[in-house]
């Protein structure tokens, strides 16, 4: 692989500096005889979506080839590492690919019987089995696992939890001693307390976060991703609830709330990083818009970047931009810390150190 150099405002240190590129690795000494690729821009680490589904499409699991396809889609973005938020099909020969971006892998979605999408996730016959399940998904993953932790049961016709405190704190606790985050999908309030108390690591949407969670999550130094791009499909989920109106209104008033919920979790010191729940109704490739809802509810330019960027990297167990680093970067013409609408048009894209775009 030839070397490559490229000149730009580096962040998030806003330096000017050149940069060298010499197998697949961030040089920031010359190399010698380096092709000149990008002179003049900005340059970022390479963008994080922070919840993606690679390997889900409208009507449930794709084949490898249309998984491909969207995490191609990802890369042409700017998006150069993917937490998969839970995928329904074996995703690693993605991870061989090196035009692809890298995917960090959590597995099948954890979830009961009728409580969750179809085809999506292992559904346990019973709760109890949990924590043996969690161990064969951390297993299988790189480092993380997903929960269902909250979903509509149909018998109270509205949004419930579906694990015990109990077994929540053996399940996490499992995942914990082999090396594994764990994650949960929940919209509504009862299921927090729980998931929080246990030490789970992150949530994920966290509509239903209230004062109080809030501060457990402070105090637990819990993650959150609250894909506000996917949280606009809340009032299509409630138009669809007709036979349930309890869960209708109670997604309809979560929806109302969800700027402001997600603004007091920013406000409190939450660590938010952005991702798009991309897959099924989100398509690929956006991650832009989540980082503009992010400052839309009150992170700052700089906050905003760093969620889907540096800081999001770092929580990840990933480098940014310095010597020695993997080479995975991309650069724009325009500053993005004046108009993250820059984030939409990525002018070059350098992924294991060769140009993708």
């Amino acid at each position: 692989m030839s070397a490559l150099h490229l000149r730009a405002v580096v962040l998030p240190d806003g330096v000017h500096r050149d940069i060298w590129i010499h197998d697949g690795r961030i040089s920031l000494e010359p190399v010698a005889d380096a092709k000149t690729v990008f002179d003049g821009g900005y340059a970022l680490p390479g963008l994080v979506d922070a919840h993606c589904h690679v390997g889900i499409g409208a009507e449930g699991p794709v084949e490898l080839d249309e998984a491909a396809t969207q995490a191609a889609t990802d890369r042409d973005a700017g998006t150069l590492l993917i937490r998969d938020c839970g995928a329904p099909i074996d995703t690693r020969p993605l991870q061989e690919r090196e035009d692809l971006p890298r995917i960090i892998r959590a597995g099948r979605h954890l979830a009961l019987p009728k409580r969750y999408l179809p085809h999506l996730a292992d559904q346990l016959e019973d709760p109890a089995e949990l924590p043996a399940a969690v161990a064969e998904q951390a297993a299988r993953g790189d480092g993380w696992v997903k929960l269902v932790g909250d979903w509509i049961d149909r018998s109270v016709g509205d949004l419930a939890p579906l694990w015990s405190d109990d077994v929540l704190a053996e399940a996490i606790a499992t995942a914990h001693r082999m090396g594994a985050r764990v994650t949960a999908h929940v919209f509504g309030e009862d299921a927090l307390p729980g998931l929080i108390a246990a030490g789970i690591d992150c949530i994920e949407h966290g509509t239903g976060l209230t004062d109080d969670t809030i501060e457990l999550m402070v105090q637990h130094g819990t993650a959150l991703v609250p894909t506000l791009i996917n949280i606009e499909n809340f009032p299509s989920f409630a138009a669809a609830a007709t036979r349930y109106p309890a869960y209708a209104a109670h997604i309809t008033d979560l929806y109302a709330r969800a700027d402001r919920t997600v603004a007091k979790a920013i406000e409190a010191g939450i660590p938010v990083y952005a991702g798009t729940d991309a897959g099924g109704g989100i398509a690929h490739g956006l991650l832009a818009e989540e980082v503009l809802a992010l400052y839309r509810v009150g992170m700052s330019t700089e906050q905003a970047l760093g969620a889907a960027s540096w800081e999001a990297r770092t929580w990840l167990g990933w480098s940014g931009l310095e010597h020695g680093a993997p080479a995975d970067l991309v650069c724009y013409d325009t500053d993005p810390r004046k108009d993250l609408a820059a984030l939409r048009d990525p002018k070059r894209v350098i992924l294991r150190g060769a140009v993708v775009r």
